[in-house]
């Protein structure tokens, strides 16, 4: 269960096949189809665009391409909303891919150097009366270097969230349509 099922192909797609390691893609393509992003759209369409206002546009002759584009985008701009919120949470915290795909020291994402800087800093700290019994070493930053970490990760995400605000306020109160 530490590792998922496909883990192995997929690092050998995207090193060998792909020819994709230590290339931004193989940051942006794990990640870029999810099911559960499908299942999100499904239901939103379902539940949210209404069936008459597709029929009445089909009465008036729009064609199918032009209902997608007119009607039902406009309409699913809460559910895409959505969808580019948790997206964007999810690459800005994954650093996993990163480790797995990335040695190129300039390519490194924020939140893999983050990671990284935790671990030297606990081993730092296990080591220190191990190695400096003098006590030198005791002033490491245990709680205050996390918090600084959390603030550095938290603070993009917080000043994008308003920006998608408006889309979700509009998904609650996209109207009813009278039968």
């Amino acid at each position: 269960m530490l590792f998922s099922g496909g883990m192995v192909p997929a690092y050998i797609v995207m090193t060998q096949v792909l020819q994709l390691k230590n290339s931004i893609w193989a940051l942006i393509l794990p990640l870029a189809m999810n099911a559960f992003y499908i299942m999100i759209m499904r239901t939103f369409f379902i539940r949210s665009i209404p069936e008459p206002i597709l029929e009445a546009a089909r009465i008036e002759g729009a064609s199918e391409l032009r209902i997608l584009l007119k009607i039902v985008l406009p309409l699913s701009l809460p559910g895409i909303a959505t969808i580019a919120l948790f997206s964007t949470l999810g690459y800005w915290n994954d650093w996993f891919n990163a480790s797995l795909y990335i040695d190129n020291p300039q390519l490194v994402p924020l939140q893999s150097l983050l990671m990284k800087i935790e671990n030297n800093l606990e081993f730092m700290r296990q080591n220190a009366d191990i190695a400096f019994t003098s006590g030198a070493f005791s002033g490491i930053p245990q709680d205050g270097a996390k918090m600084a970490m959390v603030v550095i990760s938290t603070v993009p995400i917080a000043i994008t969230y308003p920006f998608f605000q408006k889309y979700f306020i509009s998904g609650l109160t996209i109207g009813g349509v009278k039968e």
